[in-house]
């Protein structure tokens, strides 16, 4: 049987809301600094370098999709997030909720970063000579905040 304290003591639904918004805003934040701020590259900028019209309107569409995807992630987490509110039995942690983005936005970064970069190799963080530094550089910094996030979830009264 459960207890009282064990009913309001759940929060996956929170966990699960925070990692899809952390998915999507770490697509969001990857597309318009690195895509659109300082050009380092687009989403197939290896393959189809932006050496020509119909390469850039290439590249312009598979930007537009990357963000689409964004945009889906996070519809995704704002949904589960509203759901979650309208439970009794999920604690409202700043901590969980912070730490849950963190972990999704770093979960972005490793996927992204291999698949993209280094399994298909449609692109790189920055091209050039130092192309690979940048590329592990994305690679540690999203796994330094899935080991972040995870601490702070696990470490919240919440989550014991």
């Amino acid at each position: 049987m459960e207890t009282k304290s064990e009913s309001i003591n759940k929060p996956t639904p929170l966990i699960a809301a925070g990692i899809f918004l952390g998915l999507g805003l770490g697509g969001f934040i990857d597309g318009i600094v690195l895509h659109q701020i300082l050009q380092w590259h687009h989403m197939l900028s290896n393959v189809r370098p932006l050496t020509n019209t119909p390469n850039i309107d290439l590249n312009m569409v598979w930007d537009g999709l990357f963000h689409a995807l964004d945009w889906v992630l996070t519809v995704v987490g704002v949904a589960l997030l509203w759901r979650a509110g309208g439970r009794d039995d999920v604690p409202w942690s700043s901590q969980i909720f912070i730490g849950s983005i963190l972990l999704g936005f770093g979960l972005f970064n490793v996927v992204e970063g291999l698949i993209d970069h280094q399994i298909l190799g449609i692109h790189h963080v920055k091209p050039g000579p130092n192309q690979l530094a940048w590329d592990l550089g994305f690679l540690i910094f999203g796994a330094l905040l899935v080991v972040v996030g995870w601490l702070m979830i696990k470490s919240s009264k919440f989550a014991k």
